[in-house]
């Protein structure tokens, strides 16, 4: 993700660059911006920010949404394609607010995974740039109705500043064509704070201080960077000369408050960590993880601190803890009045399996969330936190025109996605994994002749 390097260090990575599209390239082609106006008819619109609007009709023009509502609101237009839905649903696009997706392709081969950069301190490193827009991933989720991902880069096991992550569209032929929002907020990964003897039974003491000592050190440098990066924006705004420096100045905008701060943080020491951080800074926090929020939840509603949560089908974090905790999360969140949105762990693993976010939701819905917040925390919700709500999240007119028609409920693995659009351009369904499923029903139909 770095923007500067020696020719060896560039020919080395056309070189892995070519390997990875070798390895996997996605055959789909996307389809020129939408040229005539559409009018979606007869549909049932699941707007997510008001009523669901049965019978209505939509408008698209230009890749946006220009009108929506019943058949008296919303007249027909000459020239317009009418697409007739007979009565399915439709969603606006959902978004995974925590993904490595573009970034990360096959986990067992290193050429084709560029979501770490090497060193502790990268907040000069930008995810947009080391998208991979002929990933065979992204035509595999947004076939799910995942339609935006946050994607995030990725800190080394003994980072802090990972970079700045982007927000992206799931469909574009580069980088540029996919950037949404292009530079969204510096990520940042806290080491452990958990040194409870009884968690490690098998090593010594001397280890455990080790352990210790070299997480206070580690978090010693994040706060110099902090620090420097504060002096560096002072001497910039009292003299405009002063001698650039990249990683500083990509910290700028978060330390101005213009872009948040998205803190990895599971851990109820490393959550009080990350709001004293921003408390001292005067930084706009989002939590990522969040398996400790909802105790000290108060806190995180009276500083409007939103939390993403990184996967709700995962095992909890404490011996003690009832098995459905990390299922009940999301509901304890809504009750308590925290923003909060559902999305998945952003491993280089998962990516292949980010298609899987409505059930993420579908898992709260079933441990206490409301339905409809489970679906606003796929689709509004993380649009409000990613500063993305004037363009996604919901159906609305002014809104981009990114949504998809369903025979049924998003939550629920039987229900099936129909037809997808992206600004307004019909985007196709097939992906990888579609293909090889023909493939094989074609080779068992012949072996039963």
């Amino acid at each position: 993700m770095r923007t500067h390097m020696k020719g060896a260090q560039l020919a080395v990575l056309l070189g892995s660059a070519a390997s990875a599209m070798l390895v996997s390239a996605t055959p789909n082609i996307p389809p020129p911006p939408q040229r005539e106006p559409i009018l979606i008819t007869n549909a049932a619109l699941y707007t997510i920010s008001g009523p669901v609007i049965s019978n209505g009709r939509m408008l698209i023009e230009n890749g946006r949404i220009t009108a929506i509502g019943d058949a008296a609101s919303v007249p027909d237009k000459a020239g317009a394609k009418v697409i007739s839905l007979g009565g399915k649903r439709v969603y606006p696009g959902l978004i995974v607010a925590n993904s490595s997706l573009g970034l990360a392709e096959i986990q067992a081969v290193k050429s084709t995974l560029d979501t770490t950069e090497v060193g502790a301190l990268n907040p000069n490193a930008r995810a947009l740039v080391a998208v991979n827009p002929d990933s065979e991933l992204l035509p595999v989720a947004r076939a799910n109705g995942v339609l935006a991902a946050l994607t995030v880069p990725r800190a080394s096991p003994t980072g802090l500043i990972a970079g700045t992550s982007a927000l992206i569209q799931l469909d574009g032929w580069t980088w540029e064509d996919m950037g949404l929002i292009p530079e969204v907020g510096l990520h940042i990964t806290l080491p452990t704070m958990r040194f409870n003897p009884a968690l490690f039974p098998t090593l010594m003491q001397s280890r455990l201080d080790e352990m210790q000592r070299l997480t206070t050190q580690r978090l010693k440098a994040l706060d110099d960077a902090l620090e420097a990066a504060a002096a560096y924006a002072k001497a910039k705004a009292a003299d405009a000369n002063t001698p650039v420096d990249t990683r500083w100045e990509a910290m700028r905008p978060v330390l101005s408050g213009q872009r948040p701060m998205f803190v990895r943080a599971d851990e109820l020491p490393q959550i009080r960590y990350a709001l004293a951080l921003a408390e001292r800074y005067n930084l706009k926090l989002v939590i990522i993880g969040g398996m400790d929020a909802w105790r000290i939840a108060d806190l995180l509603r009276e500083r409007n601190v939103p939390v993403i949560i990184a996967g709700i089908q995962r095992l909890p974090m404490r011996r003690g803890d009832d098995t459905d905790s990390v299922y009940r999360l999301a509901g304890q969140l809504a009750k308590a009045g925290v923003k909060f949105a559902i999305a998945r762990s952003g491993s280089e693993f998962d990516a292949a399996t980010d298609r899987t976010l409505p059930y993420e939701a579908g898992a709260a819905a079933a441990h206490g969330l409301a339905r409809d917040e489970a679906l606003k925390a796929i689709t509004l919700y993380p649009a409000q936190i990613l500063g993305a709500a004037d363009n996604l999240g919901s159906l609305e007119t002014g809104k981009l025109a990114s949504f998809f028609v369903a025979d049924g409920d998003p939550l629920d693995i039987r229900t099936n996605i129909e037809r997808i659009f992206i600004q307004g351009r019909e985007v196709e369904l097939s992906d990888r994994q579609t293909k090889l499923n023909d493939k094989y029903q074609q080779k068992y139909l012949q072996l039963k002749k």
